[in-house]
């Protein structure tokens, strides 16, 4: 507050820096990867490859532009294909049915053929070759169409799709955002506060994933939803420091002294809450997925920026503004409280829920619990084309090749035997494949000359991302073949990430436990109040999985969320970051709560009457704040990239489920039935109370 100038001067330079960083940033992100890199689906694809059998990172799909049925591609205009993309120094190698014996690369009627690139370089550099390789194979076959899918070439459109509708949400957020601030701050001047604070959070944020792109893949899609959750951090972080400030001057104290007592109280809620959400975020890294990890880091970054910009640009700002801070407010005339004032009616709902505390508490809990049960029939995939609207190209493509198609690429299975006897017993084994439930063929492409290795090909009828599919593959891997198998093909990169997922999770969720009980456990100085606080976020927690599962698995209100592809299954990275942003966001209003309600207690010791005058004073900006989060993650939800929508509508409803159901009633119903309890500590008794509140306390310490 001393050197306000210098802060806000620095703010400044901190935001011309950001600028001129941002493009070399953006340009270094990734486009991430939906799958677990070291599964065996993985080393089977490596394997195959060291025998000649390459997997396609791209596909193009070669027809005639003519309506006539008669016509076929021409035989040397595919070869004419494959031969200039062969000679790009940024493939490794392309083939069709036409240069290779693959029947699968023929459509049924013979109409259209595919033409299957493999590329070289990193996940980006493939993104970048992808498109003047199209480029070259329409060339070399002008009088043909050429349709382009495939794994790159999904990823590629499903990061434009993102950018696109990332900056399509922001501009559709941020009126609504800045009239909710109006309308919480009570003035145009103070809701600018935090759209400064989301500027330099956000801004700042870049450059820094920017350069740590050369250790760990972050995705456009991660800077994406980092930047969407910064904003609502923003908000939380500058309305309960504003809130408190004009609580403290409304009590008379001076501009100065309320600054410091904000900083003293609702500051070290703050700097508690980036935490929180930061050790939820790193806790999840050692869950095995690029992706999601990308995701993580961009969160773990987000939240500490918008907290440094909350803790020193806000101070500074009000210090230099003074009075001028709380100027022109449009609502005035109409407006009963102002910001940082208590609610009538979150105070009197906190009355009736702390009258009746164990039927409240039942009644919201069976209903969360309820919200949960479609947990039960939870599935797991990863992102690929169906992620886009029907009309994208990579979807559209997709969706024709396996219509027209006896075997569609993403149904192939590619089973590696090794082994002395692996080439000698390879034909009886396919055939014992072919024999499993699901399998439509199979083929021997390639055998070593020594007969020590073999490659066997295998078409299904099942989705990738289905029960079937999974049961596929682990019979597959069960079935007696004269060698050690590996199976690579989509369906066991599916089977293999979810797996990966599952056996991380324990050590995760354990991790994260920890780490939370560690950080309230200091906030709070109790034990019992970091327990309720876990066990509350946990039956939140689950009841926004239940309703995720429920929207965007089974496909119940798809067409109110704007309409997506249903593939019956969940791709694991959007779902785990939603879900582990949630819990973040819930820890953040419990800290928010709980610091408030432990203030009450400390200085009169009654804790029903501290609940009530917590809630009453937080009721109101944890909706305000939580409104603000939904607002900006939900608008996400308008995106056409179902993976960006499951993220914002899973976000936005977490956050105001939570600041709703679970802090307006599960909460102060909890710590009403517990009473003292909540205050206990280990060989110490409850928290100390203030001198006051011990001589109004009744003798037998009730």
């Amino acid at each position: 507050m001393r050197k306000a100038w210098l802060v806000v001067t620095g703010a400044v330079l901190a935001m011309v820096c950001a600028g001129v960083l941002a493009p070399a940033a953006f340009e270094a992100l990734s486009t991430g990867g939906a799958a677990y890199t070291g599964s065996e689906a993985q080393r089977a694809r490596r394997e195959a490859e060291r025998l000649g059998v390459p997997s396609p990172d791209l596909l193009l799909a070669l027809s005639p532009r003519a309506s006539d049925n008669s016509l076929v591609p021409a035989e040397d205009t595919v070869g004419a294909v494959v031969q200039k993309l062969s000679r790009r120094p940024d493939v490794r190698t392309a083939w069709s049915a036409a240069t290779a014996d693959d029947p699968w690369l023929r459509s049924k009627d013979g109409r259209m053929l595919l033409v299957a690139v493999q590329l070289k370089g990193t996940a980006k550099e493939r993104s970048d070759t992808a498109p003047r390789a199209v480029a070259d194979a329409r060339s070399a076959a002008p009088g043909m169409r050429v349709e382009p899918s495939g794994e790159v070439w999904a990823a590629r459109e499903i990061d434009e799709a993102v950018e696109r509708d990332a900056r399509r949400a922001e501009l559709l957020a941020a009126p609504v955002i800045f009239a909710v601030l109006v309308f919480a701050y009570g003035s145009l001047v103070s809701a600018l506060l935090p759209v400064v604070v989301a500027a330099l959070a956000v801004g700042c944020s870049l450059p820094v994933l920017g350069a740590l792109t050369q250790v760990i893949d972050v995705s456009r899609t991660a800077v994406s939803a980092a930047s969407a959750i910064g904003l609502g951090l923003a908000v939380d972080y500058s309305l309960f420091l504003l809130a408190r400030v004009r609580e403290e001057t409304a009590r008379g104290a001076a501009l100065e002294a309320a600054l410091s007592g904000a900083l003293r109280s609702a500051g070290h809620s703050v700097a508690f809450s980036a935490a929180a959400i930061t050790a939820c975020a790193a806790a999840a890294l050692m869950v095995p997925v690029p992706l999601l990890r990308g995701l993580c880091v961009a969160t773990m970054v987000v939240p500490v920026m918008a907290a440094v910009a909350a803790l020193t640009v806000v101070p500074a700002c009000l210090r230099l503004l003074g009075p001028r801070a709380h100027a022109w407010d449009p609502l005035a005339r109409w407006r009963r409280a102002r910001t940082g004032d208590k609610s009538p009616f979150w105070q009197w709902a906190a009355q009736a829920v702390t009258a009746r505390p164990v039927l409240s508490g039942a009644l919201v809990t069976l209903l969360l619990v309820l919200m949960a049960t479609p947990v039960a029939h939870v599935r797991l995939g990863q992102v690929d084309e169906r992620a886009l609207p029907a009309s994208a190209q990579a979807a559209a493509t997709a969706a024709r090749v396996r219509e027209e198609f006896a075997v569609a690429p993403d149904r192939v299975l590619t089973v590696v035997i090794t082994g002395p006897r692996a080439a000698g017993g390879a034909r009886a084994y396919g055939d014992r494949l072919t024999g499993l439930p699901g399998v439509t063929g199979s083929r021997v492409v390639r055998a070593s000359p020594r007969g020590e290795a073999a490659v066997v090909t295998v078409s299904s009828s099942t989705a990738p991302d289905t029960r079937a599919a999974d049961d596929l593959v682990r019979r597959i891997r069960d079935t007696p073949a004269p060698g050690r198998v590996s199976v690579g093909g989509q369906a066991a990169q599916v089977t293999d990430t979810a797996d990966a997922v599952v056996d991380a999770l324990p050590v995760s969720l354990l991790l994260m436990a920890a780490a939370l009980m560690l950080l309230l456990g200091s906030y709070t100085r109790t034990v019992i109040a970091p327990l309720k606080a876990l066990a509350v976020a946990a039956i939140s927690l689950g009841a926004t999985f239940g309703v995720i599962v429920l929207a965007f698995q089974d496909g119940h209100g798809a067409a109110l969320l704007g309409g997506m592809t249903v593939t019956g299954a969940l791709d694991v990275s959007g779902l785990l970051f939603a879900l582990f942003i949630t819990l973040g966001l819930s820890v953040d209003y419990e800290v928010f709560l709980l610091g408030r309600i432990r203030e009450e207690y400390l200085r009169h010791g009654d804790n029903r009457t501290a609940i009530v005058d917590g809630i009453g004073r937080t009721g109101r900006l944890m909706t305000a704040a939580a409104t603000a989060v939904a607002i900006s993650t939900a608008a996400m939800g308008t995106s056409g990239v179902a993976v960006l929508k499951l993220i914002g509508v899973g976000l936005a409803f977490g956050a105001l489920m939570d600041a709703v159901l679970v802090r307006g009633v599960l909460v102060p119903a909890v710590m009403a039935a517990l009473g003292p309890l909540n205050w206990w500590v280990p060989g110490r008794g409850n928290v100390p109370l203030s001198p006051a509140a011990r001589a109004r306390a009744p003798e037998d310490g009730g």
